[in-house]
C-alpha cells in the first residue's frame, strides 16, 4: 500500500488516459478521481446498486463475484492491480449485476461518471478507449463460457497457471514460480470447480513432477510440457 501517491503520473500511465495532455489530466484528477484504501473484506459495491463511477485497482485484489439464493458463492472476476471494473453499468445506466469485494488490502482509484461523460464530449477518442476495454472484458467472459464448456477441469488449472506465460512467449519451455494471488478457494470458484477438485488437480500435477508446490508458490518445472498435459 503506498503511503505517497503521484496521481497525475499514475493516471498518465494507464492505457485509458496516456493520450491525455498534461492539464486534462489536471482536471479530471481534481475533479473526477478519489482515492480509497480498503480493508480485507471490504465491500465496494452490490449487486443492484447505482453506479456513477468505475474503479481501477492500484494495489491488492478485488473480486467481482455473484451469490446464489443457496448463499453460494461464484467468483466471476478477479481484478488485479492496473485493472478496470465497473464501466458497462456506469454507461448503461443500470445497477451493478455483481458484487465486488477487496480480497487483501486494497488501494483503489475511482473516476465519476460525470467526469468521463465530460471527457467524452471534449475528445470522442476517449469513448473509443473506454469502448475497447469494455470490449476485451467482454471478449473475456465469452472466452471462460468456452472454457467451461469445452475443456475439462485440469485443462481449466493449466491455463490458469500458465495464462501469463502464454501471453509472453508460448515457445518458452522455461522452468517458472507462480504465486496464487487469492485463496485456492477463491480461485477454484472463478474456475468453476471446486476447492476439492482444484486442490486434486495441483495434487495430480506435483505427483506427475510437473509442478511443485509451496503454500500459495507454485513452482512450474517446464511449461511447455504442462501446456501439453494431458494431452502427451
Amino acid at each position: 500500500m503506498p503511503t505517497t501517491f503521484d496521481l497525475l503520473s499514475y493516471l498518465s500511465v494507464l492505457p485509458l488516459f496516456a493520450d491525455m495532455e498534461s492539464n486534462e489530466l489536471r482536471r479530471l484528477a481534481d475533479k473526477g478521481c478519489r482515492l480509497q484504501r480498503l480493508g480485507r473484506g471490504e465491500v465496494i459495491f452490490r449487486v443492484g446498486e447505482c453506479c456513477d463511477e468505475f474503479h481501477v485497482v492500484v494495489t491488492g485484489q478485488v473480486k467481482l463475484f455473484v451469490l446464489a439464493s443457496s448463499g453460494a458463492e461464484k467468483v466471476i472476476e478477479l481484478i488485479g492491480p492496473g485493472h478496470s471494473f465497473g464501466e458497462a453499468p456506469m454507461f448503461s445506466g443500470q445497477g451493478h449485476l455483481v458484487n465486488a469485494q477487496a480480497l487483501s488490502e486494497t488501494f483503489l482509484l475511482s473516476i465519476s461518471k460525470n467526469a468521463v461523460m465530460d471527457e467524452i464530449q471534449r475528445d470522442p477518442r476517449f469513448a473509443l478507449r473506454m469502448l475497447v476495454g469494455v470490449s476485451n472484458r467482454l471478449h473475456g467472459m465469452i472466452s471462460d463460457v468456452e472454457s467451461y464448456c469445452l475443456h475439462s477441469g485440469i485443462q481449466r488449472v493449466i491455463g490458469y497457471l500458465l495464462r501469463d506465460h502464454m501471453l509472453q512467449d508460448k515457445h518458452s519451455d522455461q522452468a517458472i514460480t507462480i504465486s496464487l494471488p487469492v485463496s485456492k478457494a477463491t480461485i477454484a470458484s472463478r474456475l468453476s470447480l471446486t476447492p476439492e477438485y482444484f486442490s486434486r488437480v495441483l495434487h495430480e500435477l506435483e505427483y506427475e513432477g510437473l509442478i511443485e508446490v509451496d503454500r500459495r508458490d507454485i513452482h512450474i518445472l517446464n511449461t511447455q510440457v504442462l501446456a501439453r498435459y494431458p494431452l502427451q
